[in-house]
């Protein structure tokens, strides 16, 4: 396929999705009032619905027509939304949420489509280029991946959404083609590699847009930091202790293998020295709104701390839901490696912020 394809099949995707969006508008509209015309048929006096039917995540991506790994990357991109099984266990599927998907236009190709992923022999002939580039475009953060897996050798390998790799091609064609920009070649050769930062800061904000509960979300935050640096950022040992208990997994669990539990674990903490103050600003700023919130609970508590209600796994792309502000992490350099990676406006500066991220008399990098 080449470029100019590339950007023909990209410019049919969005059309379709606007399509999808209108449809997926009326479709909800309808339900809402057969839903009330049912209730008022009964002729009962109670107005609540029957609790909706559930599947399994195996029998909801049988009835997609996906297979599971590509299931699960859906629900991870919030394109499928999850509910927590009664009494915990798996995750489940509400049967509309799998009526609502097969309703969409271009099923079940089109769902299928948007959660094929590729890696760097297949991305670089999806954008025409060489493979070679294709990897530099991806070390300078150009393009983002979405999820990785362990070769033979256990080297990490990761992989990309061909979507999102279409719209880079339709956004950047001049970086396809032509000498690679001067401030991208010299920050290449200092031997950045934005890959692993990039896939951890879009892991950690579909967690947050998971939730609204603040100690759920303090608890993402403090996962990109390793355990001297979170200490010095949360210095109580109960609120530690708690962001422990509280931090979300996968949905569907860790890696099944132990070295790709291992990788996932090393992936996770942040390791350069303007990703790890971030990552410590973030993570002070929403501590501070979960101790306005509530305090972690302490030894002897009934544990009748109340919790923020969560919304549905998945839900929260589509929702549109409001979320507490973090700092947003600066976008790779691209250009102008020079730059300190971060902005000297927008970033909270009250009295003590530095002293209690404990970066005094550290360098930035």
């Amino acid at each position: 396929m080449t470029v100019k394809e590339v950007l023909r099949a990209h410019a049919r995707t969005q059309t379709v999705r606007a399509r999808t969006q209108g449809a997926r508008a009326a479709c909800g509209n309808a339900r809402a009032g057969d839903a009330g015309t049912r209730v008022e048929g009964q002729g009962g006096s109670t107005s609540s619905a029957a609790p909706a039917a559930t599947v399994a995540a195996g029998r909801a991506a049988q009835e997609l027509g996906i297979r599971r790994a590509e299931f699960e990357l859906a629900v991870h991109l919030g394109l499928i939304a999850v509910v927590g099984a009664p009494g915990g266990g798996r995750p489940r599927v509400h049967e509309e949420e799998i009526a609502r998907l097969r309703e969409q236009p271009g099923f079940p190709d089109g769902l299928a489509e948007r959660v094929r992923t590729v890696g760097t022999a297949e991305g670089a002939a999806l954008l025409d280029i060489a493979p070679a580039r294709f990897t530099r475009l991806a070390r300078a953060g150009c393009v983002s991946p979405v999820t990785f897996y362990l070769n033979r050798y256990r080297a990490v390998v990761w992989l990309y959404l061909a979507d999102e790799l279409a719209a880079f091609a339709s956004r950047e064609p001049e970086l396809l083609a032509g000498r690679t920009p001067l401030g991208m070649r010299t920050m290449l050769e200092s031997g950045a590699d934005w890959r692993p930062r990039n896939w951890r800061s879009q892991r950690i904000d579909r967690l947050l847009n998971r939730t609204r509960d603040p100690w759920v979300r303090t608890a993402v935050q403090a996962s990109a930091l390793d355990p001297v640096q979170l200490a010095e950022v949360v210095d109580d040992p109960y609120e530690r202790a708690y962001l422990v208990r509280v931090r979300p997994e996968p949905v569907f669990g860790r890696p099944g293998s132990t070295a790709a539990r291992e990788a996932m674990g090393e992936l996770m903490v942040a390791d350069d020295p303007d990703e790890i103050l971030w990552r410590r600003v973030n993570l002070t700023l929403e501590l501070d709104g979960a101790r306005e919130d509530r305090p972690a609970p302490r030894p002897g508590d009934d544990g009748g701390i109340r919790t923020a209600p969560t919304d549905r796994a998945g839900a929260g792309s589509r929702t549109g839901t409001a979320m507490p502000a973090s700092v947003a992490e600066p976008a790779p350099p691209s250009v102008s490696p020079g730059a300190t990676g971060f902005p000297a406006a927008g970033v909270p500066t009250g009295k003590g912020l530095l002293a209690r991220l404990g970066w005094r008399g550290r360098g930035a990098g």
